[in-house]
């Protein structure tokens, strides 16, 4: 970290900053514990232009989750700009290796969260999915707004990149005709977003806490889609989790269709080794 932004903390905050440590972070941003002599605090940093947008949109969604007070997320101290540098602070949680009891509580939170409900499909401002843009153009009825705000957008980004051919990808109508009958009754509640393994600390007294959502008003399967994606949470936080959000008919089939909203994504931001997953859900669902 350049020894201006530091200065720039410590005046900000009226902090006396002690230490400073890279930390694993993501993808995106680079990542860093700082500590003081009173606080400890976590911050990522990035220089692209669209970063504060990014790090404004994240702040936002973290302080939606903790206001349901469902389950906890790290409180944000700042977001803001320095020397063609943004960045986000927020506090800094100490985590630990979840027991089978520490995910169990997690499962039965996130399904607390999931019954924060709207009257709409989306959310109130436009964000991201990692990177890529994500949008939440409201929508009263579920099966437009997965077609038409997280697949078509996703695979219009990969006919740009040449990473599927417009013959590989069905139209408009076809998806909705084919998918109209497993996407009924659904009704909108507050998601993490983007619920893998990396964007979800379970803290030393055992708290579960998210973090980096991608936060919007959709299907509660959506969260749980992602979260087996690649392995899965234990068995632990999924029987706590259906004791309270039991799993429907159409459970299987829409967590394939909600995962590739997701291997899209990979496909768009890690090139092709998610070639054949995203072309096995098209090709047996459309």
């Amino acid at each position: 970290m350049k020894q201006n932004l530091i200065d720039h903390l410590s005046n900000t905050l009226n902090i006396s900053i002690k230490s400073i440590q890279p930390v694993t972070g993501g993808d995106i941003s680079r990542a860093y514990k700082i500590e003081s002599s009173h606080n400890t605090y976590f911050l990522k940093a990035n220089d692209k232009a669209s970063a504060l947008k990014m790090f404004q949109q994240e702040a936002n969604a973290l302080q939606t989750i903790s206001k349901t007070k469902t389950i906890k997320s790290p409180h944000v101290i700042q977001v803001a700009s320095f020397e063609n540098q943004s960045y986000i602070l927020m506090e800094y949680v100490e985590s630990k290796t979840p027991s089978n009891q520490d995910m169990a509580l997690f499962g039965e939170q996130l399904a607390h969260l999931h019954l924060t409900h709207s009257d709409a499909f989306g959310f109130d401002t436009d964000n991201f999915i990692g990177s890529l843009p994500q949008s939440n153009t409201t929508h009263n009825n579920w099966l437009d707004f997965y077609i038409e705000e997280r697949l078509v957008p996703q695979l219009k980004i990969a006919i740009q990149r040449q990473l599927l051919s417009p013959a590989e990808v069905p139209d408009l109508s076809a998806m909705k005709l084919k998918t109209a009958d497993i996407f009924k009754d659904v009704q909108p509640s507050l998601l993490h977003g983007d619920l893998w393994s990396g964007n979800y600390l379970i803290s030393k007294d055992g708290t579960p806490y998210l973090i980096d959502p991608a936060t919007y008003f959709g299907h509660s399967e959506v969260d749980i889609a992602m979260s087996l994606l690649f392995g899965g949470f234990g068995d632990s936080f999924y029987q706590a989790y259906h004791t309270v959000i039991p799993k429907e008919t159409h459970t299987k089939a829409r967590i394939e269709l909600y995962q590739l909203y997701y291997l899209l994504v990979h496909l768009n931001l890690f090139g092709s080794s998610y070639y054949n997953s995203v072309k096995h859900i098209i090709s047996k669902y459309f």
